[in-house]
């Protein structure tokens, strides 16, 4: 397949690059910094949430599938955060109706239900039904861009899978990220499930590695094809107990759904 990759000077995007080109796919890259040194294949200087831009780079060379994972990965204000997530997303999916690109697989992350209290998922791991309950901007962010490929999958055949990404590192290290953990290579993996498996239409699957304490179900990912061989209890005894472990585990979020981030919606001048 070929594929574009938004967000790939991004830490996902320099393992998929590798990971894809070494499973046959040929990467076209998209970011808004320029080409890093070294990179010798087609790069693309595009800011996502500059339509004009987008539908430019796209309209550059045929296209099988996009890998969204362009955005800001922190808090920022609401609408920063719509922006960054669900702008960027509008503007590759108008670019992909106009250009017949049939498929987009998209970054979206745990956070979009990230203030789900985790004594409500004990003995029952969070399946994709579980209602949004973003514990952030950006999971508000998230949670909008999941909606919004809903509708263009709806008004235009296209196929969308939302992977809810965990703690994308190269192994765990907090007690949390033992739950939570996406190593590199289940990353690859999941990434190409999601632009391979069969008409999906709109699907859901939560990003993580086949972790033995894994507070998400990955009943709806394996049904798409994504089997995960990595597990973070691998790496346990490396992982030193911290007097904020309670607090994290409080909320499937983690630190995220804590007081640290709550802020306005709006960022307004002071009077």
């Amino acid at each position: 397949m070929k594929i574009l990759l938004t967000g790939a000077a991004g830490s996902i995007g320099r393992v998929l690059i590798p990971g894809l080109t070494d499973r046959g796919h040929q990467v076209v890259a998209l970011d808004r910094v320029p080409v890093p040194d070294g990179f010798d294949g087609v790069w693309h200087t595009v800011d996502c949430a500059d339509p004009d831009a987008v539908a430019a780079a796209l309209d550059e060379q045929p296209l099988d599938a996009v890998v969204h994972l362009a955005g800001h990965p922190g808090e920022a204000s609401l609408p920063e955060s719509l922006t960054s997530h669900v702008v960027t997303t509008a503007a590759l999916l108008d670019a992909m109706v106009e250009q017949q690109i049939p498929r987009i697989v998209y970054a979206s992350s745990n956070h979009a239900v990230g203030r789900t209290p985790r004594v409500e998922s004990l003995g029952e791991d969070l399946g994709v039904l579980t209602r949004p309950r973003p514990d952030t901007f950006y999971g508000v962010g998230k949670v909008a861009a999941e909606a919004l490929l809903s509708l263009y999958v709806d008004r235009h055949g296209l196929d969308a899978v939302s992977c809810r990404i965990g703690s994308f590192l190269p192994e765990p290290e907090t007690v949390r990220h033992l739950s939570t953990w996406l190593s590199h290579d289940d990353c690859v993996r999941m990434v190409e499930a999601s632009l391979t498996t069969t008409a999906p239409g709109y699907a859901v699957l939560y990003g993580i590695s086949a972790n033995t304490r894994a507070w998400w179900d990955l009943a709806a990912g394996r049904a798409l094809g994504y089997e995960p061989r990595d597990n973070a209890e691998e790496f346990a005894t490396r992982v030193p107990d911290r007097p904020q472990d309670e607090a994290e585990a409080a909320f499937v979020g983690g630190p995220f759904a804590g007081e640290a981030f709550y802020r306005p919606a709006l960022d307004r001048a002071s009077v």
